[in-house]
């Protein structure tokens, strides 16, 4: 509001100041011109205006002297006291005079008492103080790579608010080898700067170019003013795609999963735009089986994986990729991209048998060839490489050909079939790939026999055992024999073997099967007349040549309880067991009356004789020894017996169905003088009648003490050698035993064995080896037979004793009266005990 007031005065004051002029002209009117530069200091003296209008100075301030002005901020004031013309502040010619070429400021002085006006014209001298200045600082140009040289494109000139000589007088271009710089001056000192085109543009050698265009005043120095010129070479489609590589080549698993990336190529196109958008396709002329394995994006040309690629198929796939641009008419490239299939172990090998014998003699010589075998692997390199192998725990090998991957099955080592007649061979491939694979296959090999192997008999030699009473025509026994060859070769026929030995008289009672063995008697045996014999068979098979093998067969006949015991005493005129024994009456309680002597052809239990009271007038008198038969008074005799007494004496065997006899003896009692008479008639008479018998008896007596004598003495050598041994050894329990045979104790010790026999001793009764009585030592028969124990002229109620070995067991067989020599067969199942095996008594205690 004070502004306006203000602008209200002043525009007042200069009407005023118009009107008062005009009406003075006449009276006063006087013109000074001063020249100043612009931009002066403020308080800059313009000139003395009263010196050069010839004022007195002195005056000035009483005639208010004073500038005349509209403006607010004038631009100079003068001094009343000395009518000097100042500068009041900056003065910019250009803002004051704006484009005129002459700047002059016309100021208007006044003294009053009188009125005096005086124009002063001060001119404002232009200093070069503005640069050049474009329009704008930037300029950008579309110009299309396909403009001719000399094409022209007219620049907006630059502006310079200085004057004359200070105003733009030239311009500059900055260097180019495709522009350079014209300038049209169109008078008046306005230049027209032109860019003219000298060179053909390539946007894809530079797709831009940056100048700089340059105004230079008259100035000294001058200043200028720059513009820069951005010119965009606009793309035409000239150029076809290129790819960054001259070649692609990579390698690929085979196997690779599929959408697995190959590869990717790359193409740049220089051009712009659509021109320069490249798109990748495979080429047309391509193979259908490679467009089914492989795969391009079309925008980043990415190659894949399509579908299955396996190396032994094709180790090397050529794939011609084309890279398009997106020009109105586009611009295509070819190249090949190289992929080499790289091999894995994928393949196991693969083992064929070329050549193959299935059955081989066992009587091969090692190194004869079974089969040819080849090995193959799809792979290569070291996946390919095949070692073959088989297990060598059997008697073939393998060996390598000259031929590579081949293998010769051979033999290494001589054959048995009857050991193994089938071989299942385990054939091992494996390559030297990383990890390893490996394949085998089996291949049986039969071994075919060959008559190298003589019949076995089961046993050698057989023992058999046969019961004496057999029916003729009937087998009694079977030799068997095997061959561990087959077929014809195992095949055995039988026979037995007479080469006029004197055993032929028995085995001409013999015939035998040739095909099964089986042995039959025409005869019956009797073991009172034949105990035992021997004769060989042979068993032949029917290989080519035949071999054969002989066995000894041991024939023992078992004694069966076919005879009765006979009564030896007593013994009547008349052939009957009948006896009359007269005694005294005042014999004492225990006296012997007689003794029943018996006699049983059998042996064993079949031959053991228990003797018992059958029948007799008073059992109170007389009692009788059931092992013995010795008859003896019970008790003393009284008056009141009766004089003459019958017993009937039963004598029975122990066989399963026991046999038996009687015999009758008449005791007598007489007065003691008739009995001494009656006694030596009868001893005389008795004399003739057991002479025989009792010298029998005397000689078996004396052979056993002989042994008995032998065996103390063996018994004392071997105690003295091994003092610290304990061979106690208990007395064989023998169940039920009675009658006159004796008792058998064996037993070991050291490396001997010993048999201690006796008459009557007592069940349970403990025996020491060593012992100096009743000890026989025998021989070592281990080895199944025994020989009867020789004992010369034995004879008597004692019995003969024979221990043996059969497998795990020991057997001993005892029984009166056995024919001196004969042979006590192992197995034999009459007259036989079974012993405990003592053999670990010493160690065990």
């Amino acid at each position: 509001m004070e502004q306006r007031k203000r602008d209200r005065r002043a525009a007042r004051g200069f009407l005023f100041g118009c009107v008062v002029a005009v009406l003075l002209w006449s009276v006063v009117s006087a013109q000074i011109r001063y020249s100043i530069s612009e931009e002066i200091n403020e308080g800059t003296v313009v000139g003395n205006i009263a010196k050069d209008l010839g004022i007195d100075k002195n005056t000035l301030k009483a005639r208010r002297y004073r500038i005349v002005s509209a403006s607010a901020d004038p631009l100079f004031h003068v001094n009343q006291n000395d009518g000097i013309l100042y500068v009041s502040r900056k003065i910019d010619r250009e803002e004051v005079c704006a484009q005129s070429s002459t700047c002059l400021i016309n100021l208007k002085t006044v003294l009053e008492n009188p009125l005096e006006v005086h124009y002063v014209e001060v001119e404002v001298l232009d200093i070069n103080d503005h640069p050049p200045r474009f329009p704008e600082d930037e300029k950008r140009l579309d110009i299309s790579e396909s403009v001719l040289p000399g094409a022209r494109f007219q620049l907006k000139p630059s502006r310079d608010p200085d004057s004359g000589s200070f105003s733009v007088q030239q311009y500059r271009l900055s260097p180019s080898d495709h522009f350079r710089l014209e300038v049209k001056d169109r008078g008046d000192g306005d230049r027209i700067p032109i860019l003219a085109v000298q060179k053909s543009l390539d946007r894809e050698a530079a797709g831009s170019h940056s100048l700089v265009l340059t105004a230079l005043d008259g100035g000294k120095p001058p200043k200028s003013g720059n513009m820069n010129i951005l010119i965009n070479v606009l793309d035409v489609n000239d150029n076809a795609p290129v790819f960054t590589e001259d070649v692609y080549s990579v390698m690929l698993n085979e196997n690779i999963t599929v959408g697995t990336t190959v590869i990717q190529v790359n193409a740049t196109d220089l051009d712009d735009g659509l021109n320069g958008e490249v798109i990748y396709s495979f080429s047309n002329n391509m193979n259908q089986n490679v467009l089914k394995l492989f795969d391009v994006n079309p925008f980043t040309g990415q190659v894949t994986v399509k579908g299955f690629i396996d190396y032994e198929e094709k180790d090397r796939y050529v794939v011609e990729i084309e890279a398009s641009d997106k020009g109105p008419v586009p611009l295509t490239t070819e190249k090949s991209v190289i992929i080499k299939i790289v091999d894995i172990n994928d393949n196991a090998p693969q083992i064929e048998v070329t050549s193959f014998s299935s059955s081989i003699p066992e009587d091969s010589r090692p190194g004869t060839t079974v089969a040819l075998i080849s090995v193959n692997d799809l792979d290569s390199g070291l996946n390919g490489k095949v070692i073959c192998s088989m297990d060598e725990n059997v008697p073939f090998m393998l060996t390598p050909s000259t031929k590579d991957k081949m293998y010769s099955l051979v033999t290494k080592s001589p054959l048995d079939r009857e050991k193994q007649s089938q071989y299942d061979l385990r054939i091992l491939a494996k390559d030297a790939g990383q990890p390893p694979l490996s394949s085998e296959k089996t291949i049986s090999v039969v071994v075919s026999d060959v008559n190298d192997n003589s019949p076995e008999f089961l046993l050698s030699p057989y023992n058999f055992y046969v019961t004496e009473g057999n029916d003729p025509g009937v087998s009694v026994f079977s030799v068997k024999a095997s061959d561990r060859d087959e077929n014809d070769n195992a095949l055995i026929s039988y026979h037995i073997l007479r080469d006029g030995h004197k055993d032929d008289i028995i085995t001409s009672f013999l015939n035998i099967n040739s095909d099964s063995g089986d042995i039959l008697a025409l005869k019956s045996f009797d073991f009172e007349t034949l105990k035992t014999f021997q004769f060989q068979v042979v068993a032949t098979d029917c290989g080519t040549p035949s071999l054969s093998s002989n066995v000894t067969v041991n024939v023992f006949i078992l004694d069966q309880n076919d005879n009765a015991p006979v009564i030896l005493y007593p013994v009547s005129s008349n052939g009957s067991a009948e006896g009359v024994e007269e005694i005294p009456r005042n014999v004492n309680a225990g006296h012997l009356v007689t003794k029943v002597r018996a006699y049983d052809a059998d042996i064993g239990y079949n031959g053991w004789l228990l003797f018992s009271l059958q029948e007799v007038t008073d059992h109170s008198l007389f009692g009788l020894d059931r092992y013995t038969g010795q008859i003896r008074t019970l008790r003393s005799f009284t008056e009141t017996d009766e004089a003459e007494h019958k017993l009937v004496i039963l004598v029975k065997d122990n066989g399963n169905v026991s046999l038996s006899a009687t015999a009758t003896v008449i005791v007598r009692l007489v007065e003691p003088k008739e009995a001494f008479a009656a006694s030596d008639v009868k001893s005389s008479a008795k004399d003739d009648e057991e002479n025989n018998v009792t010298l029998y008896l005397m000689i078996t007596l004396g052979s056993v003490s002989l042994l008995f004598v032998i065996s103390i003495i063996v018994l004392i050598v071997m105690q003295c050698s091994k003092s610290t041994t304990d061979y106690t050894s208990k007395y064989l329990q023998e169940t039920n035993y009675d009658g006159t045979l004796c008792h058998s104790i064996q037993y070991r010790s050291g490396d001997k064995r010993y048999m201690l026999v006796g008459p009557r001793m007592s069940i349970g009764s403990t025996i020491v080896p060593g012992s100096n009585a009743n000890t026989l030592v025998l021989p070592d028969r281990r080895d199944y037979t025994s020989k009867y124990l020789q004992e010369t002229n034995y004879d008597g109620t004692l019995c003969h004793s024979i221990q043996y070995r059969s497998g795990d067991k020991r057997y001993m067989l005892v029984g009166p009266r056995m024919s001196i020599g004969s042979t006590i067969v192992p197995g034999s199942n009459a007259n036989t005990l079974v012993l405990p095996d003592r053999r670990g008594t010493a160690e065990e205690q």
